[in-house]
């Protein structure tokens, strides 16, 4: 049965949650800790897209997770990953890190740099099934393959270099400069998401900044262009 209904939806930047202590600064797209909207419960598999800024030296100590497919993404800065299945590394822009928790997970990411703040994305996407072994993949691309195009960086079945993700989800990136024309088919009885990572972009006309996100249902065709530059991410759902 084709499902032709279409919405397009802008969940806007100031509609955010907001949480700040003294080492990080924080913006929820959906509800997550103390903040909690019951329009933003998600979307789709994809659940938190947190925007974090963490001060020099300091971050996420120690703690654990389970059934969650978790993706770092950084903008500015480095993370320092480390969890409980002897992984440990360093996580910079331009590179795709994802974590499952599946069974029972421990982790912690800090931002190694003594002067340098950290800027990142931390995604959840729920797993399409419960129990996984857990497991960490991290992959780098280079600018060359991001800018003015989409880039897969994560994807149901880890096709064209990107990792893994244990669910019906193709994660696309781009660096957009001044002219670049985006395109993009959502396929019937598919759905997206954009999320603006910096910068300012339109969608089919309309203007966009860093932090807003768009939810997309049915079948549309997506034109995605810039007049100062922007970073995008393009989430395709089942």
């Amino acid at each position: 049965m084709v499902n032709n209904t279409k919405t397009h939806l802008i969940h806007d930047r100031n509609a955010r949650g907001h949480s700040k202590t003294g080492w990080l600064d924080s913006y929820h797209t959906f509800s997550f800790s103390n903040f909690y909207d019951p329009t933003r419960m998600g979307f789709r598999s994809l659940r938190v897209i947190n925007d974090d800024r963490v001060v020099p030296g300091a971050g996420f100590p120690t703690h654990g997770h389970q059934d969650m497919e978790i993706l770092t993404y950084v903008l500015e800065g480095a993370v320092e990953h480390k969890d409980s299945l002897g992984n440990g590394s360093i996580i910079r822009p331009g590179e795709a890190q994802i974590m499952s928790a599946g069974t029972g997970i421990m982790h912690s990411e800090f931002n190694p740099s003594p002067t340098e703040p950290l800027h990142l994305l931390q995604i959840w996407i729920l797993p399409n099934q419960k129990g996984l072994k857990p497991r960490y993949e991290q992959k780098a691309f280079s600018l060359d393959e991001r800018r003015g195009k989409l880039r897969l960086i994560a994807a149901k079945d880890g096709r064209d270099g990107a990792v893994t993700v244990y669910q019906d989800v193709d994660l696309y990136t781009s660096i957009l400069e001044p002219g670049n024309i985006i395109n993009y088919h959502v396929p019937a009885n598919r759905y997206a998401w954009l999320q603006m990572a910096k910068g300012v972009a339109t969608l089919n006309g309309e203007e966009l900044r860093a932090g807003d996100g768009v939810e997309l249902t049915g079948e549309e065709e997506l034109t995605i262009t810039t007049d100062i530059g922007a970073e995008i991410l393009l989430f395709d759902l089942g």
